[in-house]
This record gives C-alpha cells, sequence and structure tokens, in this order.
C-alpha cells in the first residue's frame, strides 16, 4: 500500500490502512451486503466496485469506521461520467456508534456542561466522510425504511446554523419528516448518516 495517512478517532491516532487481514474481511462484508440488496444498485457489477477499493485504502479506511459504527455502508448509486460509485449509510436505525452527538463543533463549544463526545460534523470529517444533505436522505428514504424510531442529523443551510439551529430527518406515520433542533441538542436516538464516494 501507500504512503501511511493518519488521522485522530475518538482520542487515538490511527493509521488510516487497514491490515490485509481487514481489507479482505470488510470487502467480504461489504459484498455480501451488496449481494443481498440488489434493488438499491441494480445493473452494477461487485467485481469492478472491489477492484476500485482495492487500490483505495483510505476509502477502505472509512469504509471500515462506517462499519464499525454500525451505519451498514452500501453503494446507492453509480456516476458513469466520472466512474464513481456512492455509499451511503444503510442501517435501518440511525448508526447505533454515532449517536448522542450534537451538530458541529460550534455547537459543543457552546455548551457549558453536560457536553457530548463529540459532534456530527467533527466525526464525519474525523471518518473521512460527508453528513448526507437533505437531498441525499430523501434518496435514501426512497430505498427503504429508515429511522423509524431514530433520527439523523443532516447537512444545514447556513442560514440556519447562523441562527443556532440544525436540522435533522426521521421517518414517521409512513413519512419523511425534516425537522430543525437546536444545534447544541443531543439525544440517544438521533446520530447521522454519511455518504463516500468511491
Amino acid at each position: 500500500m501507500g504512503r501511511p495517512l493518519y488521522n485522530k478517532i475518538m482520542g487515538k491516532i490511527t493509521k488510516k490502512e487497514l491490515t490485509s487481514e481487514q481489507s479482505a474481511e470488510l470487502l467480504n462484508i461489504l459484498r455480501r451486503r451488496f449481494e443481498n440488496n440488489m434493488e438499491r444498485h441494480p445493473d452494477l457489477n461487485w467485481s469492478k466496485i472491489e477492484a476500485k477499493l482495492e487500490i483505495k485504502p483510505g476509502k477502505l479506511w472509512s469504509l471500515n469506521h462506517m462499519e464499525e459504527t454500525n451505519g451498514e455502508p452500501d453503494i446507492v448509486n453509480y456516476i458513469k461520467d466520472t466512474d464513481e460509485y456512492i455509499f451511503y449509510d444503510c442501517s435501518t436505525e440511525s448508526p447505533q456508534g454515532r449517536r448522542r452527538i450534537c451538530y458541529d463543533k460550534e455547537a459543543l463549544q457552546s455548551r457549558k456542561e453536560h457536553k457530548p463526545k463529540n459532534s456530527a460534523i467533527g466525526m464525519a470529517a474525523e471518518m473521512g466522510i460527508e453528513i448526507l444533505t437533505k437531498e441525499q436522505y430523501l434518496e435514501l428514504q426512497r430505498l427503504g425504511k429508515f429511522d423509524t424510531k431514530t433520527s439523523s442529523w443532516i447537512q444545514t443551510p447556513i442560514s440556519i446554523r447562523k441562527l443556532g439551529g440544525a436540522i435533522f430527518g426521521d421517518l414517521r406515520y409512513g413519512n419523511v419528516f425534516i425537522y430543525h433542533n437546536g444545534a447544541e441538542s443531543y439525544y440517544s436516538t438521533r446520530g447521522f448518516r454519511g455518504s463516500l464516494t468511491v
């Protein structure tokens, strides 16, 4: 593999590469999920995706963190013009390993007591992924039923964030709702979903 990259995840310095054994295990998990959910990506070929992932250790590292935090990443889109595959967190509920976090660093710093351990924006950056936009969240919800008991922070427009708010999505009563909260708030049932382009 190429020159090691480093990042700080949950207070630990972590090499931004997986071992060959870890890579093989993760690729096997991703392949099985891909094959079991073909309705999300009809007409795509796993062997082509795996070939791209094998030469992109940083992307595998990010996917591994999505998997380790219970995101269950899977491919939901393919951009033919650029030959890029898009992974989203496809866990039925908001990833369990990313809950009880506020929206961003500013919100985290604003809390004087009972601070959460991290923020959604901060954690996504550390993992090398992007938080889903409103449009991406709605796209995901067209592929199944997600966040029926939980909710997920989504990228918030600057105009809303400047006023202290942040937005999140969930699925209730058969409908997708996009709503708001103070950016500094956090709940045991709210995490965030990410995307990764390969």
